[in-house]
């Protein structure tokens, strides 16, 4: 298996409270936690069935300083970092972080669009991807949310970098539009502007789970926050939008209620 390129390929939480998330995420989500054990390291590895989804650790000092607060990233994946840092500048991207090697896993760097929305570049050091679970398998992501600073703007510009072609675009009236995007076949994902109260563009990103009000139930029983929902969308799935006790955003999905 050949590494993806321009798809999604992991997700990762930076956070104030290492032990407290981790807890908090394996009673909602239901992932698995161990260390992941490089030297120098404390990063948390978060699977799902026995399948890595995501990392976990503590803000970095100089995040901290900058005023960052605790959030879920992606990581993107392409052929070759640093020339795709190269492109997201060209394309009126910022570089974040400069691309820097983890040995024995790969070569990142961290950057953020035009409008400000911040993702990873990622290249893994092994000639194959990551192992990937089937549409909608609890534990895993199953959408990818751009709450653009320009919709239009925004889409152009992954799509420029990416590839992405778009999907079906839905008018949500004062909301404007919604315009769902694919990464290669059906789509994973969609991008809107962000509503004016938002302060600043974010990706979001939706995590599988078997029935929501259930899962719902253990956010706000783990010390997380609802901000909107639950609702039902558009092919009958149903979503709900939260924080969690550290301030994170993410969010939910379940075929179900």
């Amino acid at each position: 298996m050949s590494q993806p390129s321009g798809k999604f390929v992991w997700y990762e939480l930076m956070t104030s409270d290492v032990a407290a998330a981790t807890r908090f995420y394996q009673s909602v989500v239901g992932w698995e936690a161990k260390d992941a054990g490089m030297p120098g390291s404390d990063y948390t590895i978060l699977s799902a069935g026995g399948v890595g989804v995501g990392g976990l650790m503590a803000l970095p000092a100089q995040a901290c300083a900058m005023g960052v607060p605790p959030c879920w990233s992606g990581y993107i994946g392409v052929d070759d970092v640093d020339a795709y840092v190269t492109r997201v500048t060209a394309a009126g991207g910022k570089l974040l972080r400069e691309p820097a090697d983890i040995p024995g896993v790969g070569r990142f760097a961290v950057v953020a669009d035009p409008y400000g929305a911040g993702f990873l570049l990622f290249k893994g050091s092994s000639a194959e991807g990551p192992a990937s679970a089937a549409a909608g398998t609890p534990g895993h992501i199953g959408w990818h949310e751009l709450h653009a600073g320009d919709g239009a703007g925004a889409f152009a510009f992954y799509s420029g970098l990416f590839s992405w072609t778009k999907g079906d675009a839905m008018d949500m009236g004062p909301q404007g539009v919604y315009q769902l995007f694919a990464t290669g076949g059906e789509p994973v994902g969609g991008m809107m502007t962000k509503m004016p109260g938002v302060p600043q563009p974010f990706w979001l990103y939706y995590i599988n789970v078997a029935a929501l009000d259930a899962a719902v139930a253990r956010v706000t029983a783990g010390g997380g926050k609802v901000v909107m929902g639950p609702m039902e969308v558009p092919g009958g799935s149903w979503i709900v939008n939260c924080t969690d006790p550290q301030g994170a955003f993410f969010a939910l999905v379940a075929p179900k209620r």
